[in-house]
């Protein structure tokens, strides 16, 4: 097929562009190569295949609504996968007008694409945080997430809404994924399983929020990856049962789906640390401090409806994953095994 995906140098991107480029895909990829953290790490995500063939890149923002157009009508993709986003919870609190214009006008300028150039599915990225204030694990989408606790979060729940508004108004099939904490090489160096590599390869302490009691469901790279394809592969159709006298919130009338895809193993994130100092041969100092605004105690993602409707089975243990992710951060940075 010819895919469409944006984000192509992010993490989960540049990870998804290799696995459809490695099953014959056509793949454009489009991204704007932003400074929300070092840009050579994108680099050198992308150089990972930006010479195959079947290959072709875009340096252009989603808000630019006449490049993305331009594209789509060259390109003419089949399928849509859109994982560009101004990301971070806590970057949401210092620059909002940037989660404005990537989450909301972009998104809203590929819905548009989309609408305008006959897609036949458009898989987009949601995030475990539209869960927000809720209390109760695991986390399904059965349940209301009208509660958010970031701007982040709030932009995620407005793609679901605005991508139900375009299934019900113009048969786009369209399935949101609510992403659970992906960790694994190449990873974003904003989040906590790089900051940690980062800190304990030099002997640095941590900091430790919500005095230590996290739990998050972290979830390997090739987990998610393989969950987009299956789901990519498998655009919704409306629900025969939907009853509007008691709506469902993950699923419509409309051609219309919200899965979560996450591991379905919370892990205390001291656990998790434990692990990656095992990993990095050192034992660091952890400062273990109150938790911080907009961020929320845990993460558990309930993947029954992904697992029933795709056969999606997370199978990378956290041992395992962890150990992937320092092997690849050693090499990456150019540690010895001895450091």
């Amino acid at each position: 097929m010819r895919i469409l995906v944006t984000g192509a140098a992010g993490f989960i991107g540049a990870a998804l562009v290799e696995r459809l480029l490695a099953r014959g895909d056509e793949v454009a990829g489009l991204d704007n190569h932003n400074d929300y953290y070092d840009p050579a790490l994108k680099e050198a995500r992308l150089a990972r295949f930006h010479d195959h063939p079947a290959y072709r890149h875009q340096r252009s923002d989603l808000a630019d609504a006449g490049r993305l157009d331009a594209l789509f009508a060259d390109f003419r993709p089949q399928r849509v996968v859109n994982l560009a986003a101004q990301a971070g919870v806590r970057y949401s609190l210092q620059n909002p007008a940037a989660y404005i214009s990537s989450n909301l006008v972009g998104f809203g300028n590929v819905l548009e694409a989309c609408r305008h150039h006959e897609v036949e599915h458009l898989v987009y990225a949601s995030s475990s945080s539209v869960y927000g204030a809720n209390r109760s694990m695991p986390f399904s989408v059965d349940d209301p997430v009208d509660h958010p606790l970031s701007l982040y979060a709030a932009t995620k729940k407005s793609n679901e809404l605005m991508a139900h508004s375009y299934s019900h108004l113009y048969a786009l099939p369209t399935t949101g994924l609510r992403f659970f904490t992906v960790y694994g090489p190449w990873g974003r160096p904003d989040m906590a399983p790089m900051l940690f590599a980062d800190r304990i390869s030099r002997g640095q302490p941590l900091d430790v929020f919500n005095y230590g009691h996290h739990r998050r469901d972290f979830t390997y790279i090739d987990d998610i990856v393989e969950g987009i394809i299956r789901t990519l592969d498998r655009p919704p159709a409306a629900d025969p049962d939907y009853d509007p006298m008691q709506p469902h919130p993950g699923r419509s009338n409309a051609p219309y789906r919200v899965y979560n895809i996450g591991n379905d193993q919370p892990v205390p994130l001291l656990q998790f640390i434990e692990l990656m100092e095992q990993g990095l041969g050192r034992v660091v100092e952890k400062r273990l401090l109150p938790m911080q605004p907009g961020d929320v105690p845990d993460t558990w993602a309930d993947v029954t409806a992904l697992r029933e409707d795709v056969g999606y089975a997370p199978s990378t243990s956290i041992e395992a994953g962890v150990s992937a992710f320092v092997d690849w951060y050693r090499r990456y940075h150019g540690l010895d095994t001895a450091s």
